[in-house]
């Protein structure tokens, strides 16, 4: 059996099943709208848990993704509306607003050894504390900017953004799976301490990683702006949430030393579709919350019970705590 079927199949089936279950609930979910209406939404949380995957393969976590998606939108409007910048100058200021935010995390938690955990933590509110401050918590409309990006190419049904999501998910697989610093990763998540003794300092891949994400997270701010129209400070609350799940779902050790960019983007379809079909069958936002919630539950206990039996549970949320 071809490997690719072995690892990707099972999640596939996943995907597919929902796809009939609320097919069958619901005459509006099987049509174009739906389908046009996800592929507009996922790039987000595409690139994003495309760079929570490498954070996590590496042991550590990041809860900071959502409030800095609002921060380096806030950072683009601010550009845009506030300095009159040009549009590309803009955009790399968002790019560069989530990277750094990416090394503040990496730096602290590998420099002065505070568990990740606790440093995105503090980012997480931080970032968003920013948001506020950048925008005088107003919501900047921005008009039709970057919405090409969000606009169906014609005769497709897909957005530009979606291509450049897949993009971003093949590029970190083959960097991942094919490169001396996508080793590195893998080989400090499963056991860092080994890496050192080999005479690797892995404070420079771990610290990347965080950068990586931090950019992915400006990047989708501008998927998010280019869909809405406006930089919102309250974007991306609870996106962390969603990133995690995608990850863990995609197969991703929450132990690290495992995982699959590529996964990561099918747990993403899992989650959108699971979402999109709970909203057109009329669930309230907190009951998504409480499904979305149980199903990173739900993952963590059986990558646990995968990894070490009964005892691996335990072990997996304690190595959390300890990031």
């Amino acid at each position: 059996m071809p490997r690719w079927i072995k690892d990707y199949a099972p999640l596939l089936l996943i995907w597919i099943a929902l796809i009939v279950l609320f097919s069958l609930s619901s005459d509006r979910f099987f049509t174009g709208a739906t389908f046009s209406s996800l592929a507009n939404q996922i790039p987000t949380l595409t690139v994003i848990a495309a760079g929570m995957t490498l954070v996590i393969i590496t042991a550590g976590i990041d809860l900071s993704v959502g409030s800095v998606l609002g921060f380096a939108g806030a950072v683009f409007g601010l550009a845009l509306l506030s300095w009159e910048l040009p549009e590309p100058l803009a955009i790399l200021l968002a790019l560069l607003a989530g990277g750094f935010a990416g090394w503040v995390n990496g730096w602290i938690s590998t420099r002065l050894r505070v568990p990740s955990f606790i440093v995105t933590l503090g980012m997480l509110e931080i970032a968003r504390g920013l948001s506020y401050l950048l925008t005088d918590s107003q919501t900047q409309y921005l008009g039709g900017t970057l919405s090409s990006l969000a606009r169906p190419i014609p005769g497709m049904g897909l957005p530009p953004s979606f291509f450049i999501a897949v993009a971003v998910v093949i590029l970190l697989q083959v960097i991942l799976t094919r490169t001396v610093f996508g080793r590195q990763v893998i080989a400090i998540g499963t056991n860092e301490e080994a890496v050192r003794l080999a005479g690797i300092n892995p404070t420079g891949p771990k610290i990347l990683v965080f950068v990586i994400t931090g950019a992915l997270v400006g990047l989708g701010a501008l998927f998010y702006t280019a869909r809405l129209g406006s930089s919102d400070p309250n974007a991306g609350s609870g996106l962390e949430l969603s990133a995690i799940a995608a990850v863990v779902i995609g197969g991703t050790s929450l132990m690290g030393g495992r995982g699959s960019v590529v996964s990561t983007f099918i747990g993403v379809l899992i989650i959108a579709t699971l979402e999109t079909g709970l909203a057109q069958l009329g669930a309230s936002e907190p009951l998504k919350r409480v499904i979305t919630g149980s199903v990173i539950i739900i993952a963590a206990v059986i990558d646990g019970w995968r990894t070490a039996g009964p005892s691996g549970i335990a072990t997996i949320f304690g190595k959390l705590l300890k990031r």
